[in-house]
């Protein structure tokens, strides 16, 4: 019996980098500490605002924001980053306190983080969720005693624009809280029109295909309808066809790895590959035990992440 061979896999693509040398800088960036300390951190350091009742802030809430992205950063704890920006104060000859490690506890678990943006014109938004694991018994436990009641991870639900890995809008959640239940959330987040949107089928709900009509009436949403899909509103009537509905009648017909292909629905990985920047630059899991502070925690690694894309990002082309 003649021996079978295997299928020949598809070869990958090979992609070069035609800006190697402006990017190659933007990464040495990224460890400058002095690009993380804003130009006039010094003046805004210390609390200017209102009083309040109870015993007031000593710091602003740029100065706690600025300490927890250099923990962030640099993979640092909270003490560490007590004792880093310590040591850089006298280094510097800087005469200002520095917040401990219990403020910084206290003061993450309210902290406003806004999202630095660029783009404040019509865009296109990729959406999609990871895991993240956080503070507990967690894996060893499970190996042990089977699956436990305790909920050991964090869902991290994310909006980005392909055309440039800008993250436009963050909602840290329970695992228990599904993609589109998060849509609408993430949304609200998203000032500019919307002119494409793509996302799993885990999206395929009204809802969601409600939220992004309401959010941006012109948008053209590519979402693949489940394998088990049904029309929502039949050909037959004289309502305007839903474009859902178009997109799973063209599957039907031309099958959905060619409407992938025509809808140019494959701009969709780009989710995973914010979501893979985010796990290789800060790591896959949240250090902090309360969810308040692991919302604060992920919008910081988010905030920097911008940061980061805002110095330079790859372009690449395809070799023939």
């Amino acid at each position: 019996m003649p021996k079978q061979t295997k299928p020949h896999s598809r070869q990958k693509a090979l992609y070069r980098v035609k800006n190697w040398s402006e990017y190659d800088k933007a990464l040495v960036q990224r460890g400058s500490i002095t690009f993380w300390l804003s130009d006039r951190f010094e003046k805004n350091w210390l609390y200017t605002g209102e009083k309040q009742r109870g015993s007031q802030f000593d710091y602003s809430d740029k100065a706690i924001e600025i300490m927890l992205t250099v923990k962030e950063v640099f993979h640092l704890t909270n003490r560490q980053t007590e004792g880093f920006m310590r040591s850089l104060f006298a280094m510097l000859k800087i005469g200002l306190p520095v917040p401990d490690h219990s403020t910084l506890s206290k003061r993450g678990k309210k902290l406003k983080v806004n999202l630095p943006k660029k783009t404040n014109q019509s865009l296109n938004i990729v959406m999609d969720s990871t895991g993240l694991k956080i503070y507990g018994e967690g894996e060893w436990k499970v190996r042990q005693h089977g699956v436990s009641k305790r909920r050991t991870w964090r869902k991290l639900h994310v909006g980005a624009n392909p055309e440039d890995g800008e993250i436009q809008a963050v909602l840290l959640t329970e695992n228990s809280v599904s993609d589109d239940e998060a849509a609408e959330a993430l949304l609200a987040q998203i000032e500019p029109e919307i002119d494409k949107f793509a996302a799993d089928g885990a999206y395929d709900k009204r809802k969601v295909y409600d939220s992004l009509n309401a959010h941006s009436p012109d948008v053209d949403i590519l979402i693949p309808p489940r394998k088990n899909a049904r029309i929502w509103k039949h050909g037959n009537t004289k309502a305007e066809r839903l474009k859902r509905d178009e997109n799973l009648r063209s599957i039907r017909k031309h099958g959905r790895k060619e409407w992938k292909e025509k809808s140019g629905y494959h701009v969709r990985s780009l989710a995973e590959t914010a979501m893979f920047r985010l796990k290789t630059i800060f790591g896959d899991e949240l250090s902090a035990r309360l969810i308040e502070t692991q919302t604060t925690q992920a919008l910081i690694r988010c905030a920097a992440l911008n940061k980061m894309t805002h110095l330079g990002m790859p372009h690449a082309y395809k070799l023939a």
